[in-house]
């Protein structure tokens, strides 16, 4: 049984910095990614990384954001950087082969 598990949002001030982190079980895939969904919005790709460590961000995290993977330990990492309230919202944890394969999501709030 695949299982993504995120961890690591919370509260933090404008400017401050968080980790959140992605425990994959049942499964190793090549591609992972990150998506978050603020209040009242559709649920966009934050950021991706493949097998071979190749990276993609969207541009509103470019510069902030580092996503990164530990293979051994088959999680993934997402390190933000100069956080703005703009970036408050659930951050899930994804993954496809055939099927797409979503963690519970961990919330992550910016106060101004």
């Amino acid at each position: 049984q695949v299982q993504l598990v995120e961890s690591g949002g919370g509260l933090v001030q404008a400017g401050g910095s968080l980790r959140l982190s992605c425990a994959v079980s049942g499964s190793i895939f090549s591609a992972m990614d990150w998506y978050r969904q603020a209040p009242g919005k559709q649920r966009e790709l934050v950021a991706a990384i493949t097998s071979g460590g190749s990276t993609n961000y969207a541009d509103s995290v470019k510069g902030r954001f580092t996503i990164s993977r530990d293979n051994a330990k088959n999680t993934v990492y997402l390190q933000m950087n100069s956080l703005k309230p703009e970036d408050t919202g659930v951050y899930y944890c994804h993954a496809q082969r055939i099927l797409s394969y979503w963690g519970k999501g961990t919330l992550v709030t910016v106060s101004s």
